[in-house]
């Protein structure tokens, strides 16, 4: 067991409680039912999903995970066991399934590029937040990390030498040197609505706009241009491999997975300095920039010209900075981060008054510029609380609406529902004090969305073939527009709460494209010894800083409710004291000195505390409160032939 917790005796308490606690109870009571809908709608009594009987294409393994992701992770928030059992009971059945597909090898996709494995693998992260002693997972974590080390022989996905990942698509069979007609075939529809990959095609002229995949011809072009230019080297969306390496480090603190992580973070950092302070967006296997692509920086796989441009140039970059510092506690790891991003706005430009920053770079130069946009700062800030990423944020007001709660008053697309950061960061910040009652308001208003289209004829997974819109509303997302409804799971889960994520653990929903779930704090429930606040009670953290957080607690139950507070969603930051704030004024003071505390909450009643914390002080890692990591039973090891 972990070193003694300190104790804080039953605080003075408000007997009155926000609407907010009531509010929080009510969503996780109808959350909680609502699983249990959505798994007799979709999900066969042995895990597996209610699908086709054969899929083709590499495209869309990484959606079923998606679905179902939010499994383990609300385990985390509420301890409920039966939320824990299925979703295990599913990951295992997807995992067979798809890999009777033929996509899925050794539990890991085959090959496809860190985009969709940074979504798939959120499953398996949040997992760590459940139950660390799971053999299965360790022993998982570590294997998968090896695909990306240069140690596994079957998956030779890492040049050791040069410290690059050898491909753009790459998984448990090794690089993707080469992708076939059949691999791209259900991203034909999808990929009709973008500009060509390339400037130079033949069948699609770049200046159309668009580049019709789904005709024959533009295709055969687009996939032997790509084996030509695209499919071998390094491309800046490896960099959600770190995740790999970061979520088997917490499970066991070998420095090996650490050097790797700094190694690589250090390399991509040397290749912008190099380049004016602009990451390349491709590195060939001989390890220089534009290899394959006549000495051009940009035009690599999802890179500054093709598909999506900025975006996942720097969602990589703030989650390898994200991991690195959270190993190391050295904020100088996020330096790749902040560069990137003032780097991308000193490129911008006024229009109208608002300052937009390029978000792709063709042969002309910079290009698709749009309103700056705070989003990613915002999660730099969240790891660092350092004034120089809080102004990152703050030049960048002006464009949008920092106050809107999305509410969901008319049907909308909810894949990758994280959609409240900037209001989240107002309240946060002080600015926005109705933001609780708004965003569960929202967060309820979703769940009804969504239980409605489960509930309807169009949620029947057996007829998904034929249905375009959902309900008939053509603003939602399009369930043909690949041809197989591989976003369906997520258009009808009801699983959503980034409301309970922000109010009570402090931090904006993660980074979808494999971002780990931070916090400012978790809570275990010390009777039952699981994850979550015990029933009956919710939290509310109100304010944060580098030294401090602000953290309300509302027992609705009738009996009094201990729990286990935790500083930092893997045990990262040191509380230093707790003070018991009553009316606005400290009446008692504790001396925690560690990750933990423990607390008794009285019925019916209110606790304020302001715990001074360190932050980034200690070593991460997913133990509990209840087990120590020398406890769990050692990984199994492989025969060696």
């Amino acid at each position: 067991m972990p070193s003694h917790i300190p104790t804080i005796p039953t605080p003075t308490a408000s007997s009155i409680l926000p609407h907010w606690v009531q509010q929080q109870q009510d969503l996780i009571h109808d959350l909680k039912s609502a699983v249990e809908e959505f798994v007799s709608r979709y999900v066969r009594p042995d895990g597996t999903l209610i699908w086709r009987d054969q899929w083709p294409g590499m495209d869309g393994s990484d959606d079923p995970y998606e679905g179902f992701q939010y499994f383990p992770l609300f385990y985390a928030l509420t301890g409920d066991e039966r939320i824990y059992e299925l979703g295990r009971k599913i990951w295992d059945g997807i995992t067979w399934q798809w890999t009777e597909y033929g996509q899925i090898v050794r539990e890991f996709d085959g090959y496809y590029d860190w985009m969709h494995h940074g979504e798939a693998n959120l499953y398996h992260y949040f997992f760590g937040l459940t139950k660390p002693e799971s053999l299965q997972d360790r022993t998982r974590a570590v294997r998968f990390a090896k695909m990306y080390t240069g140690d596994d022989p079957e998956a030779a996905n890492f040049d050791k030498e040069l410290g690059i990942v050898r491909a753009p698509m790459s998984g448990a069979r090794g690089p993707r040197f080469e992708t076939t007609h059949e691999d791209w075939m259900t991203h034909r529809g999808v990929l009709d609505s973008y500009h060509a990959p390339f400037e130079d095609m033949e069948t699609s002229p770049f200046d159309l706009g668009t580049c019709n995949w789904s005709d024959d011809a533009v295709y055969e072009e687009v996939v032997r241009l790509m084996n030509e230019r695209m499919t071998r080297g390094d491309v800046p969306l490896n960099m959600n491999a770190s995740g790999q390496m970061t979520h088997a480090y917490m499970y066991t603190h070998d420095s090996y997975f650490t050097d790797w992580v700094l190694r690589y973070l250090t390399q991509w950092r040397n290749r912008a300095n190099s380049n004016n302070g602009i990451i390349p967006d491709n590195v060939g296997l001989g390890g220089q920039v534009g290899e394959y692509l006549d000495g051009k920086w940009w035009g690599g796989h999802y890179g500054w010209r093709w598909p999506h441009g900025l975006i996942t140039i720097i969602e990589p970059i703030v989650n390898i900075v994200s991991n690195a510092l959270l190993m190391t506690g050295d904020e100088t790891a996020l330096s790749l981060a902040r560069e990137q991003i003032d780097k991308n706005y000193s490129l911008g430009k006024e229009i109208s008054g608002v300052w937009h920053t390029p978000n792709k770079h063709f042969d002309s130069g910079w290009s698709d510029y749009r309103p700056a946009n705070p989003y990613h700062a915002i999660h730099l800030w969240c790891r660092s609380l350092a004034a120089e990423d809080k102004e990152r944020i703050e030049r960048c007001r002006g464009a949008l609406d920092w106050t809107n709660v999305s509410i969901a008053e008319k049907p909308f697309s909810v894949k990758h529902y994280n959609t409240n950061t900037l209001p989240w960061y107002e309240y946060i910040n002080g600015n926005l004090p109705n933001y609780p009652d708004q965003v569960l308001e929202a967060n309820r208003r979703l769940l009804d969305q969504q239980l409605t289209r489960l509930r309807s004829p169009h949620g029947d997974p057996r007829v998904w073939d034929s249905v375009e819109q959902i309900n008939d509303y053509p603003e939602s997302l399009s369930m043909q527009v690949d041809g197989y409804a591989i976003h369906a799971w997520q258009e009808f889960n009801p699983l959503y709460f980034e409301s309970l994520v922000q109010l009570q653990w402090g931090a904006p929903m993660h980074i979808s494209h494999g971002g780990f779930q931070f916090a400012t704090l978790r809570y275990f429930d010390p009777v039952n010894e699981t994850p979550g606040l015990p029933s009956g009670v919710s939290a509310l953290i109100s304010s944060i800083s580098g030294e401090h957080a602000m953290v309300n607690l509302g027992n609705s139950a009738i009996e009094d409710s201990r729990i286990t507070v935790q500083a930092g969603a893997f045990g990262e930051h040191t509380i230093q004291s707790a003070h018991v704030i009553v009316d606005n004024e400290i009446v008692a003071t504790h001396v925690i000195g560690g990750p933990w505390f423990e607390i008794v909450v009285p019925a019916k009643s209110l606790v304020t505390l302001r715990l001074e914390m360190s932050r980034h002080s200690r070593t991460p890692s997913y133990e509990t409160p209840f087990q120590s990591a020398e406890e769990w039973d050692p990984l199994i090891k492989p025969r060696v032939f």
